[in-house]
């Protein structure tokens, strides 16, 4: 007969789970060689038909290749690679410093300061990226090109037109007003998770509220800058809209247009040089992305989300903080909503010009041209096919290469991020030409040509690894603030790596996956340049469908089609949001 200690001492026992084990390897093991394989699959299927095109002598659809360097000496020799080399250098310096100027003491005002109206201009600084900045550039030039409305006004005002689009700095402004969204995002998220404790301390020292955003807030936002950074560099390396628009008509060429007029437009495309110039990008954004890593060696310096946390405290700025609303007022209604409204206003006219009201022309005759061809309407639902099925597949296989990279033991854990991350290094043509090339040698056997070659499926794998980046750089920017102390205490308890995941980092990690969620679909949807090549006429989607109705001069139907898809982004997002509220305890 026990004794009641005993009895109780037998009761408090802790019993630890017991994990089923495949073929004698834990299963948390072989989750992590999954994620590894189909990382490495998903990023050598493109790059690997674009390395051997770089070193053959003729295309690879033709027999008898012979392996030459004569691709890249040709490249810094004939072609004129040389000046695209620094148009694109100094388009990605400029779009990424005002990319940055514009998001991060942005995000810094709005989350944690009294800012005036903080909570309206918070989600209006999103606005410009619901939309392709194809889109945003043609509203640019709507509004701001030499005979758009806000032009012709200021020069019958003071003579002369202060700005030109047709340069270099008007295609960085433009960019980054399109991209600046996603820093702020991604800045926003840390924020709003961070623990106030240290600004706290400062305070009680006696620290100002502009001193603690300079000396605490801001040197706690490095992991997000440098993923902002490295992410607005890479886009701005493979932009083609904003180039095409405003760089055609002025004969400045960067490494996109480069690509798209020696590729896509020419008769005869020389896929050699083609595939050089993209493996010479490549490296160079493997570089950036070994910059990154050896920036955030020591993250857990800027760890401040623990198993306590007090409740974040807004700094009182008084007179800054008007300043810094009327600075994000002017960014919203300049940057985003001129144009934005005058595409809208746009697709409602039948001709849009400042040398005729343009009341008198009032129409819905472009809303009918959408919706009385198939092709368009098909348009339409694929690409919400395409976003829906494609966002949540990329974010969920983000979340959990982010958690194997992180958080884990696996000695490939490095390899993990670095393949999450090397998507970035390829412009959307080229992974476009990639992916065209790998789905053809794939479908050769007869079994999957039918699922690949000119599908939906094709467009959302490729859709997908255009946006992995972006999802893996939104979620792993938030957990670098998670201790490893809640990691600890789930193993102390018995628990797996697998089951530490399921009952803890989740849950935590709700706000960084929706907000990846959110940030996939809205690429994926506004997303075109990498479909080009994969995409047939059963799958089409918005973005394909707008670049060929802006070269045949549809700017009506251009602007109808754009105006929907906005619509279809702000109710996506307008649902993500009351979803959010519902996990705001995460």
């Amino acid at each position: 007969m026990t004794s009641p200690m005993t009895d109780l001492s037998v009761r408090g026992t802790v019993t630890a789970p017991r994990y089923r084990r495949v073929l004698g390897v834990g299963r948390s093991r072989v989750l992590q060689y999954v994620v590894l394989a189909a990382a490495a699959l998903f990023v050598v299927a493109p790059i690997a038909p674009i390395l051997y095109q770089s070193l053959v002598d003729r295309p690879l659809y033709e027999a008898g290749g012979v392996f030459t360097v004569a691709n890249y000496t040709k490249l810094f020799t004939e072609a004129g690679f040389g000046q695209v080399i620094v148009n694109t250098a100094l388009l990605a310096v400029m779009t990424t410093v005002l990319t940055l100027l514009i998001a991060v003491p942005m995000a810094i005002l709005v989350v944690r300061t009294r800012l005036p109206f903080g909570r309206v201009l918070g989600l209006s600084m999103q606005w410009p990226f619901y939309i392709s900045s194809l889109i945003l550039g043609f509203g640019w030039i709507t509004m701001y090109g030499p005979a758009g409305f806000v032009s012709v006004e200021v020069r019958e005002l003071i003579g002369f037109v202060p700005w030109n689009l047709y340069s270099l700095p008007g295609m960085a402004m433009t960019e980054a007003v399109a991209l600046a969204p996603v820093a702020y995002v991604f800045c926003a998220n840390v924020l709003r998770q961070s623990d106030a404790a240290l600004e706290s301390a400062a305070q009680v020292c006696g620290a100002k509220p502009l001193r603690i955003l300079f000396t605490v807030v801001l040197p706690m936002l490095r992991p997000p800058i440098v993923y902002a950074t490295i992410l607005t560099l890479s886009a701005s390396i493979e932009s083609l809209s904003v180039p095409l628009l405003y760089g055609t008509p002025a004969d400045i060429k960067v490494f996109a247009t480069f690509l798209y007029s020696n590729g896509l437009e020419s008769v005869r495309p020389d896929y050699g040089v083609l595939g050089a110039a993209s493996m010479i990008i490549l490296v160079v954004t493997v570089a950036m992305v070994v910059a990154q890593a050896r920036v955030l060696k020591k993250a857990q310096r800027f760890i401040s989300v623990r198993g306590k946390a007090s409740r974040p405290r807004r700094l009182e700025l008084r007179w800054a903080g008007w300043i810094g609303a009327v600075a994000i007022t002017l960014y919203v209604i300049f940057g985003a909503a001129i144009p934005i409204l005058g595409l809208v206003f746009r697709s409602f006219t039948l001709i849009f010009t400042p040398l005729q009201n343009p009341l008198r022309t009032l129409t819905l005759g472009n809303y009918a041209e959408i919706f009385a061809f198939d092709d368009y309407t098909r348009s339409i639902t694929n690409s919400l096919v395409v976003a829906a099925v494609g966002a949540v597949a990329v974010s969920v296989f983000a979340l959990v290469a982010v958690i194997v990279a992180r958080r884990s033991t696996f000695r490939f854990r490095r390899a993990v991020e670095y393949l999450a991350l090397a998507p970035q290094a390829i412009p959307g043509i080229i992974v476009g030409i990639g992916f065209f090339w790998a789905f053809a040698l794939i479908g050769s056997g007869g079994v999957l040509g039918p699922l690949l070659q000119g599908t939906l499926l094709a467009v959302i794998i490729v859709f997908g690894f255009t946006v992995l980046p972006t999802a893996f750089s939104s979620i792993a920017s938030s957990i670098t603030q998670i201790g490893a102390e809640l990691d600890n205490a789930a193993r102390t308890s018995g628990a797996d790596w697998l089951g530490t995941f399921l009952r803890i980092l989740w849950r935590l990690l709700i706000p960084a996956f929706v907000g990846a969620l959110i940030l996939s679909f809205v690429s994926i949807l506004k997303g075109y340049s990498a479909a080009l090549f994969v995409s047939s006429a059963n799958s089409e989607v918005i973005g394909t469908t707008v670049l060929v109705l802006w070269t045949e001069g549809e700017t009506g139907a251009v602007a109808a089609l754009a105006t929907l898809q906005i619509a279809i982004t702000a109710v996506v997002v307008a649902v993500a949001s009351r979803f959010m509220k519902g996990h705001a305890s995460a």
